[in-house]
């Protein structure tokens, strides 16, 4: 364009000069001569403004060009500040606190499982939507939107019939019927509750000569999750047909258990939450008997609302605790069991309601610290019907044998092994050695003649306290420095780490 504006220029200085020179020299030219010259003068004239036209349609395109330019670029900006504030919004909802600071989130992965996290990681947050991810870190399906009542710490999940809808006219048990769609998988929905601490749904049915039951048979009923009939409409009793004014005692006949049952040509209504969570979330609402024309029949079912979270206490005794505190990498764990310490195998890409989430491994060994004794005797003992005491000790790992009065004092709760063997020292006589726990007998070893051996072997379960010593009632032991023929020994095998 630059280039064409500098042709135009100088192609029009050269115009003006020979316009100039033209005019300048009219009064000494011949009338022939101007003549060629007046035609020169209207073929350049035709040729200059021919030049100006192309030129300026030229730029006239390229004007048009630009404008169309600038209106492209003005739509594209529009669009990028439009999806940028989209991602922004979504991203300021996608915030976790990591002490104490926000950070922004580009996987899933930090995202909280409940609202009810949300609220403890940010106190400050307000009520709105939010994307949680219930199911896990980095495992099982993408997150979903719920909306988060940060006053409570309430999660809301809505569906299809949150509005009052009309059942219409039909008279068969169930005749109408209503699948619940949410907006949360199945999967999402079931890790939520597993989560929550309670979970619960209202229900409500206004009705016009349309009984939920009538003389006994159930023309009403609503699915659980997993797609069981249930009969109860408030509370958490799902062994009998109820609502909420027949827990209070408040129908408006006294004979029913649900307003609507007393079949009144009058408008009545029942109303009620579902609080039993593992029946939850309602699948399906169905409904009957409102065939004639003045009856009716309009249902009302609330969005699936959770709060709290399932406290665990101390160590957990299962793969579903591991998970509800957080743990999503499977593998083997060590939880707590009865009195031992157990391991299992989580697989934490299931839910905890799914077969094979827990696999059962095995006990673990574990000793807060070892106890075991081996003690022996330098001489004889000749003394019935009192504890035998010890001389040597070669080994005594925890120090609970007092070798001197000869009692083991158990340190700590759990299962121990006890063996003792030795040589008796009376001819003709039986020597017997009691094994005693907290002064009763518990077994005894015997030898019934002069250097023949006794033996006893045991395993107890001891509680912290307990006393295991040797009760010699009959005979004698023998014993010499050298050959130490008395040999005691005791150990834990197990300790009872849970008590």
């Amino acid at each position: 364009m630059a280039a064409s504006s500098h042709y135009a220029t100088t192609f029009f200085l050269i115009f003006v000069i020979a316009l100039g020179v033209a005019g300048g020299q009219k009064n000494h030219l011949s009338a022939e001569d101007n003549k060629v010259l007046r035609n020169d003068y209207e073929t350049l004239k035709d040729q200059f403004e021919n030049f100006v036209k192309v030129q300026f349609g030229r730029l006239s395109e390229e004007v048009q060009q630009l404008k169309l330019k600038v209106q492209e670029q003005d739509l594209l900006l529009a669009s990028c500040k439009s999806q940028f504030g989209r991602e922004a919004k979504e991203l300021d909802n996608r915030v976790v606190l990591n002490n104490g600071a926000k950070v922004g989130l580009e996987t899933k992965s930090g995202l909280p499982r409940t609202c009810h996290e949300a609220r403890l990681a940010n106190p400050s947050l307000t009520s709105g939507v939010y994307w949680i991810d219930p199911d896990g870190q980095g495992v099982g399906e993408d997150p979903i939107q719920v909306t988060c009542d940060m006053s409570s710490g309430i999660t809301f999940i809505g569906h299809n019939s949150e509005s009052a809808i009309n059942v219409g006219h039909c008279l068969d048990p169930g005749c109408y019927t209503r699948s619940i769609a949410y907006e949360a998988s199945s999967r999402q929905i079931s890790a939520l509750i597993e989560l929550s601490d309670e979970c619960r749904q209202s229900i409500k049915y206004e009705c016009f000569s349309a009984p939920l039951e009538f003389n006994e048979i159930a023309y009403s009923w609503w699915n659980d999750k997993n797609g069981q009939a249930q009969y109860y409409w408030s509370g958490n009793n799902n062994a009998t047909h109820t609502c909420q004014c027949g827990i209070d005692n408040s129908c408006v006949d006294s004979n029913v258990k649900c307003n609507c049952d007393s079949y009144a040509p009058s408008n009545l209504s029942d109303s009620g939450e579902i609080t039993k969570k593992e029946d939850l979330p309602v699948s399906r609402l169905n409904f009957g008997r409102t065939s004639p024309e003045a009856s009716s029949g309009i249902h009302t079912l609330g969005k699936l609302k959770c709060s709290g979270q399932r406290a665990v206490n101390g160590m957990p005794t299962s793969c579903t605790e591991l998970w509800q505190i957080g743990h999503v990498l499977s593998g083997l764990y060590l939880i707590r069991g009865v009195s031992q310490v157990e391991t299992v195998y989580c697989d934490f890409s299931k839910l905890p309601t799914s077969k094979g989430f827990q696999t059962w491994i095995g006990f673990t060994d574990v000793k807060s610290s070892p106890v075991f004794f081996y003690v022996q005797r330098d001489t004889s003992y000749l003394t019935t019907n009192s504890v035998v005491p010890f001389e040597v000790a070669k080994l005594n790992v925890g120090n609970a044998m007092n070798i001197a009065t000869g009692t083991f004092v158990a340190p700590r709760s759990g299962k121990y092994f006890f063996a003792l063997s030795g040589i008796s020292n009376t001819a003709n006589i039986h020597s017997r050695v009691q094994l005693q726990l907290n002064g009763v007998s518990v077994g005894r070893g015997v030898s019934h003649d002069l250097n023949l051996t006794f033996s006893l072997q045991s395993v107890l379960q001891l509680r912290t306290g307990d006393q295991i010593r040797l009760f010699l009632t009959d005979g004698t032991i023998y014993d010499d420095t050298n050959a130490h023929d008395t040999h005691f020994v005791g150990f834990l095998i197990e300790e009872g780490v849970f008590q």
